[in-house]
C-alpha cells in the first residue's frame, strides 16, 4: 500500500507539480523507473520548445528565469541523452549536460528526493574526491554534484553537473525536492 501511495504521489509531482513523497522516500520500482523515463522523454521535448534545438557541448547549460510563483522545483535526469532538466512547476527552467555512472557503476533509475545537501563534500568511498554542491538522493552516497563532465557516463554512479549549473541548482532546490532519473 505504501508503494502505491508513493507511486501516486510521484505521478502527481510529474503531472501537477504537487509536493513530493516523504523526504526519505526513494523508489526504484519498475513503475517508478517507467515514470522517470517518461518524464525524461517529455523533458527533452520541453527543451526544444523552451530553448530550440540547440546542441549542448559537454559542461554547458542553458538557464532562463521562471518566477517562483510558477511552482515547486523538480529535477529530471535523462541518462540516454546525458542531460539534467530543472522545472519550476510545469515550466522547464534549465537544462545541463551531465556525466552519469559508467557501465558497472550505473546511476540508479527511479524517483528520489534530495535527502541532504552539502556545499562541499568529500567522497568517503573514492579517495576523498571533491563533490561540490552535493545533493544526496540516497543513503549510499549517490548525489547530484559539480564534477568532470566529458559528455558521456564516467562517474561512480553520481550525476556530475557543470560547476556553475550545480551552484545555481543548489540554490533553488530544497530538501525533499523530487529527482526523477530515467533511462
Amino acid at each position: 500500500m505504501r508503494k502505491l501511495a508513493l507511486a501516486l504521489a510521484a505521478t502527481a509531482v510529474c503531472a501537477f507539480s504537487l509536493p513530493a513523497a516523504p523526504a526519505a522516500a526513494s523508489m526504484e520500482t519498475v513503475e517508478a523507473q517507467m515514470t522517470a523515463t517518461s518524464a525524461a522523454s517529455q523533458a527533452r521535448q520541453d527543451m526544444y520548445e523552451a530553448f530550440g534545438e540547440e546542441y549542448l557541448e559537454p559542461g554547458k547549460y542553458l538557464w532562463r528565469d521562471v518566477p517562483a510563483s510558477a511552482g515547486a522545483e523538480r529535477v529530471v535526469i535523462g541518462l540516454s541523452d546525458q542531460l539534467a532538466y530543472l522545472y519550476r512547476g510545469t515550466t522547464l527552467m534549465a537544462v545541463a549536460t551531465i556525466s552519469s555512472g559508467e557501465p558497472g557503476r550505473d546511476t540508479p533509475t527511479g524517483i528520489f528526493t534530495v535527502l541532504n545537501k552539502k556545499t562541499m563534500h568529500r567522497s568517503k568511498k573514492y579517495d576523498d574526491a571533491p563533490m561540490p554542491f552535493a545533493q544526496f538522493i540516497d543513503t549510499y552516497g549517490i548525489a547530484l554534484h559539480a564534477g568532470h563532465n566529458p559528455g558521456h557516463p564516467a562517474s561512480h554512479g553520481c550525476v556530475r553537473l557543470p560547476s556553475k549549473f550545480a551552484a545555481k541548482l543548489y540554490q533553488v532546490t530544497d530538501l525533499g525536492t523530487p529527482v526523477l532519473i530515467g533511462a
